[in-house]
């Protein structure tokens, strides 16, 4: 017993808190900017760090047109063979023969040593394309922040559909009872039957049924949103937007068409990676021309402190490829592949940005002519269950016309809800078909 009274006052305790908790109040702009953020969605860190290393290989590609200067100190003891190296020496001196060991002995060496590129066309090209990467890494990061709120855009809708529907099923429920009571009341007045009661309770089951899968489909669309900002999963939200209808302005297909070009950073990136592509072919053509390098070193060596004297090296060297057993060619032909590639998918992602459009456009205006003709149904809807009520209750009516109304005004609740959804939806694809997401969210 001591046991499930300390389970209880758990249970209740944990109950308090998360009644306490107090509910994060959501717009589908909110939304979108803690999904954009940095620490946000996870596509939209995986950009950030993609873009750390578009910075990286391009300060490494910098890094082979400045000086490389290093310093080194260091001391050794060793001995030598002349004859080793190739030095004979043969005195004509009876009794005397020249040492060919030398050694033991110490050199230490402290020194400078630098390069410098002087001429090398094929790496100015690499640090050209690596800049343009960069700028291609940025691109992809308003892409991806492009794709991220359209996601969670569409997840909002289907959370703030779910919200409709929770509500319609309730405001069905309610009807139902509403009848219900009606029809009991006309059996005890001795104007309905049994039957009818039967039939109104039926109807009510099932309008429960639909609260209760509509409340299932609410969490569940909730969770798929917090999933798509990159929230804990656990956070309470509440929605405060509402589903509905916002005019949009009238364009053509050739209007859309323009500032999807213009606007959409996928297809600005895609050009930048073309770009990089040809810039880094050009630079394995380019590894045909002769380099030259400057080089040098200034230090002092001797066989200690005390002994050494300063030396330097000075000089400039020239680099002509003659033969490589292919190489170059292999990579040059890889490059010139890559390069063709990057242009086949440009011209693909343009056509694609030309169906995302007219697709775009074509759902809006179904789905604009779809909201008008829910309207119009869901008034004639009401006004058929406000008239079969009424007849109901003068007697000149049965149960049945009652139901069969009531099943017409569910439906006719159901089809706003959709045909509202359906066009927001439409115009978030439009939107994303544009490029300008978070200029619509705005």
């Amino acid at each position: 017993m001591k046991f499930l009274y300390v389970l209880l006052l758990a249970a209740t305790a944990f109950a308090a808190n998360d009644a306490d908790r107090a509910a994060l109040p959501l717009s589908l702009k909110r939304a979108v900017e803690i999904a954009t953020s940095p620490e946000g969605n996870t596509n939209i860190q995986l950009s950030g760090e993609a873009l750390k290393q578009a910075q990286s290989r391009s300060a490494e590609a910098r890094a082979a047109l400045l000086p490389d200067i290093e310093a080194s100190v260091g001391e050794q003891n060793r001995t030598e063979n002349l004859a080793a190296l190739g030095v004979q020496i043969n005195i004509p001196i009876p009794g005397f023969q020249f040492p060919y060991f030398v050694g033991p002995f110490t050199t230490m060496d402290a020194r400078i040593t630098g390069t410098q590129t002087v001429f090398d066309f094929a790496t100015i090209r690499r640090f050209q394309a690596s800049k343009v990467g960069v700028s291609a890494a940025k691109s992809d990061i308003n892409s991806t922040a492009e794709q991220v709120a359209a996601q969670v855009a569409r997840a909002y809708l289907a959370a703030l559909k779910a919200v409709t529907d929770v509500e319609t099923a309730q405001a069905n429920v309610t009807l139902s009872q509403a009848v219900l009571t009606q029809a009991e009341n006309q059996k005890k007045a001795g104007t309905g039957t049994g039957i009818e009661i039967t039939r109104a309770k039926v109807q009510l089951a099932n309008d429960q049924q639909h609260l209760l899968d509509a409340q299932n489909d609410r969490r569940s669309t909730q969770l798929r949103l917090l999933r798509a900002m990159g929230l804990r999963l656990d956070t309470a939200i509440e929605l405060t937007d509402k589903l509905q209808y916002v005019p949009v302005d009238p364009v053509t297909i050739e209007q859309a068409k323009a500032q999807a070009i213009q606007e959409r950073p996928d297809y600005r990136a895609q050009q930048e990676r073309e770009t990089t592509a040809r810039l880094s072919a050009n630079a394995v053509k380019l590894e045909r021309l002769p380099s030259v390098q400057a080089f040098g070193d200034y230090g002092s060596i001797g066989t200690g402190p005390n002994s050494a004297l300063p030396t330097r090296t000075v000089g400039v060297s020239l680099r002509v490829p003659v033969f490589d057993g292919g190489r170059r060619d292999a990579r040059r032909a890889e490059s010139a592949s890559q390069y063709r590639a990057e242009r086949v998918r440009t011209n693909d992602l343009r056509e694609q940005i030309e169906l995302d459009v007219r697709l775009a456009l074509d759902d809006l205006r179904s789905a604009e002519d779809q909201v008008k003709v829910a309207k119009d149904g869901l008034e004639l809807a009401d006004s058929e269950l406000t008239q079969a009520r009424r007849r109901y209750d003068a007697g000149v009516a049965n149960g049945l016309e009652v139901t069969d109304a009531q099943t017409r005004l569910a439906r006719a609740r159901d089809n706003q809800t959709a045909a509202l959804y359906k066009y927001n939806l439409a115009r978030i694809d439009l939107a994303q078909a544009t490029g300008k997401v978070r200029q619509y969210i705005q």
